[in-house]
C-alpha cells in the first residue's frame, strides 16, 4: 500500500483540496518510516519541502483511526511565533477529523490552557521554556495529560541542538516520559 492510500480520508481529501499532484519523497519516506517500524525519525530537507506534513500525515492518520487517551503527540518548537504559525496550519487540517491542536507559551490565555488540562487530547504544541514550566507548575497534572503520549515532534532541531538549549530539551523530555509513565 502506497503512503497516499495508507492516509486517513481528512489527509487524502486535505491532499485532494490543495491540488497537490504527488507526494514528495520526504513525506513518503516519513509514512514509510513512521507507519512500518517503532524506530525514530529525523527528516533533513530543505525549508517549504513539505517536513510538516510529512511529520504529521501519518501521525494524524493514527489518531484517526485510534484516538489517544490524553495528548498523544508533543510539538516542541523553538520560538513562539513558529509555533503560533505552525498552529494555524495544523489546526485548519484537523478540525475536519475533531483532533484537537493546543498551543501553550506565555502569549496563550490561561483559559485555554486550563481547557487542555481538563480534557487532554490531540497534539500540544510547546517551547522547551514552556514546557518546563508546564512540568514545575502542573506536575501533578502530567501523568493524565500525557498517559498516552505517542510522539514526540522536535520542530527546528538543528536550532535547539547547538548549545544548554538542546541539553535542556533532551532533559525534559526525559523528565515529562518519567513523570507520565511512558517510553
Amino acid at each position: 500500500m502506497n503512503a497516499f492510500d495508507r492516509y486517513a480520508p481528512f489527509i487524502q481529501d486535505f491532499i485532494y483540496s490543495h491540488d497537490w499532484e504527488s507526494l514528495r519523497s520526504i513525506q513518503v519516506a516519513a509514512a514509510d518510516a513512521i507507519f512500518n517500524s517503532q524506530d525514530n525519525v529525523l527528516l533533513t530537507a530543505s525549508t517549504a519541502s513539505g517536513k510538516t506534513e510529512a511529520a504529521f500525515f501519518p501521525i494524524l492518520t493514527e489518531f484517526w483511526e485510534n484516538p489517544p487517551a490524553s495528548v498523544g503527540a508533543l510539538y516542541i518548537g523553538p520560538l513562539k511565533a513558529l509555533i503560533n504559525d505552525q498552529f494555524v496550519r495544523l489546526n485548519d487540517l484537523c478540525e475536519e477529523a475533531d483532533i484537537p491542536v493546543w498551543h501553550w507559551h506565555g502569549d496563550v490565555s490561561q483559559s485555554h490552557k486550563a481547557k487542555l488540562i481538563k480534557k487532554p487530547s490531540g497534539i500540544l504544541q510547546i517551547t522547551p521554556e514552556s514546557l518546563e514550566a508546564l512540568l514545575i507548575h502542573k506536575h501533578m497534572a502530567i501523568p493524565r495529560m500525557f498517559c498516552d503520549l505517542r510522539y514526540v515532534v522536535i520542530d527546528e532541531v538543528h536550532s535547539l541542538m547547538r548549545g544548554d538549549r538542546g541539553g535542556q530539551t533532551l532533559c525534559l523530555i526525559e523528565r515529562l516520559s518519567r513523570m507520565a509513565g511512558v517510553q
